[in-house]
């Protein structure tokens, strides 16, 4: 098969297209022939080699996928060669083929696109492992979600719109803001020019029950200071940096919780397992997917050979959404 494949540490030349050994379904897996793949942050971090896949993984990047299963492994009695599924991966999801274990296996819902498929499984894993499981995210509730114009942010905002939460977002823009609102995000901060901190405690006194925080260190302070009584921080990323202060004070006082948590480095079986939050997300999220209630919100779609261009649009600021590569028709 052929599959992008690292030379390397550093920008996007190191990813190569080329030709490596097939993989071959183990007990429990399945061989998908993929159609498509999703790009995110996690693909540029182990691309500049700060984000270094599991043991067990692949080398290829990727963290979601669709396609068609091609083979089946021992043990797999729930699929069949031929479904069309997509699927939430350690790992190999820039290639042609990738191995999978069936407990990481979602069905592409009829009348989806198996392109725009390959953008939800790790967002909605994530957003519902995060805000559903672990802050435990209801209706009445307002929850703060930063970089509401990301792959992760455009998902978390019609979750949580589904679970009757009042919605708040920070974006870079006005314009990015206006999608968010059609998405059903009600507080639009611009944080270029708003403080949120301000923003939340004028829409709800005591600040949000749950903030939803892709920036880690650069806003650990000040999603403390916006927490409501009781409150949770779900940090899921560190685009502002991986070392901040806190004054525990506030936290304490608040008796608020912070959490820190990736999908990536779950284990494949058992308690917070990556089988457990994708059978959750099958039975409770999946039947608004099919139902087309909750989409997949796609910038941009392009040939696997420009990966590399794929990874520069998640820093573009007219990205909205999800990059997607397209490995065949």
């Amino acid at each position: 098969m052929r599959a992008i494949e690292l030379n390397g540490f550093g920008g996007p030349e190191v990813m190569e297209w080329t030709v490596t050994v097939d993989p071959a379904p183990g007990p429990g897996e399945v061989l998908v022939e993929v159609i498509a793949a999703g790009v995110n942050r996690a693909d540029v971090l182990q691309r500049r080699g700060f984000y270094p896949p599991p043991a067990d993984a692949s080398s290829v990047p990727g963290l979601e996928c669709s396609g068609t299963i091609v083979a089946l492994g021992d043990g797999v009695r729930d699929w069949q060669v031929g479904d069309r599924v997509c699927a939430l991966l350690a790992g190999g999801g820039y290639a042609e083929l990738v191995a999978v274990p069936a407990t990481q296996l979602l069905p592409i819902p009829d009348g989806l696109d198996p392109v725009a498929a390959a953008g939800l499984p790790e967002v909605a894993t994530t957003v519902w492992s995060n805000l559903v499981m672990t802050a435990g995210l209801r209706s009445g509730q307002l929850v703060l979600i930063h970089g509401g114009g990301g792959g992760i942010g455009t998902h978390a905002i019609q979750v949580a719109r589904r679970l009757g939460a009042r919605v708040a977002v920070t974006a870079g823009s006005d314009e990015k803001l206006a999608k968010c609102a059609e998405l059903g995000a009600e507080l639009l901060i611009n944080y270029k020019t708003q403080d949120f901190v301000a923003e939340i405690a004028a829409e709800q006194s005591a600040g949000a029950d749950v903030i939803l925080d892709n920036m880690g260190a650069l806003y650990l302070e000040r999603n403390v200071e916006a927490l409501a009584p009781h409150g949770q921080l779900v940090v899921i990323g560190m685009q502002g940096g991986i070392a901040g202060t806190l004054n525990l004070a506030t936290l304490l006082g608040k008796w608020g919780t912070i959490h820190a948590t990736n999908v990536r480095n779950r284990p494949r079986t058992g308690a917070n397992s990556k089988a457990e939050v994708v059978a959750a997300v099958r039975a409770q999220l999946w039947p608004q997917v099919a139902a087309g209630e909750i989409v997949p919100v796609i910038s941009a779609e392009l040939p696997i050979t420009e990966a590399g261009r794929a990874h520069e649009l998640l820093d573009d600021s007219e990205t909205f959404g999800k990059v997607v590569l397209r490995v065949r028709d």
